[in-house]
């Protein structure tokens, strides 16, 4: 299935064909708008050359901050995130030999393994973690067991609460509408 999360074709067609860069794209999705943390990784691709675990965790840091720095800028903040991308591609470099789908794919894992192996990887708590699985899901042709229970509230069939639930203009602007409605009611306790 062709991801349609950036209104990109060039950044939706590396999300979908490289793993990694889906799972930094998800990585890079805070405290900015999805579309542009998830253009990170074709941003990262265009000024290093490639988005792969080895080549981004053996970079140097002082180079990829800098690579993260040029206009446009890959995020708000450029300096943490160039350290925290590089920390998980060595994280699955490290543990997963360099294939970010293993993490997903090696051993038939189940919803829960997936959840319990994404979050102990760097930069991805309980929230972000559900979220992917749920990206996974809903979108990427993850059927382990028990996706969508070890997801919730994100892997709710018919929900509109993330970046897993992105698959066109009109669902970009329901999810954006959900979350605004969940920082008002924040708001109001």
């Amino acid at each position: 299935m062709s991801l349609h999360i950036t209104a990109d074709a060039d950044a939706d067609r590396l999300l979908t064909e490289n793993p990694l860069a889906l799972l930094v794209g998800m990585l890079l999705d805070q405290q900015i708008a999805m579309e542009t943390a998830f253009t990170g990784p074709l941003k990262i691709r265009d000024r290093i050359g490639a988005v792969d675990a080895a080549t981004i965790a053996g970079y140097d840091p002082d180079a990829f901050a800098a690579a993260f720095k040029t206009p446009p800028a890959v995020h708000r903040f450029p300096g943490s995130m160039a350290a925290r991308v590089q920390a998980l591609c060595a994280a699955v470099e490290q543990d997963w030999g360099g294939d970010a789908a293993a993490i997903w794919t090696q051993d038939s894992p189940s919803g829960a393994d997936v959840l319990a192996r994404l979050k102990r990887l760097p930069g991805f708590g309980e929230q972000k973690a559900k979220i992917f699985l749920a990206l996974l899901g809903k979108q990427c042709g993850f059927d382990g067991p028990g996706w969508r229970d070890a997801s919730a509230p994100y892997g709710e069939e018919g929900s509109f609460r993330s970046v897993a639930d992105i698959t066109s203009p009109d669902s970009l602007t329901k999810v954006r509408e959900h979350k605004r409605a969940m920082k008002a009611a924040a708001k109001q306790q």
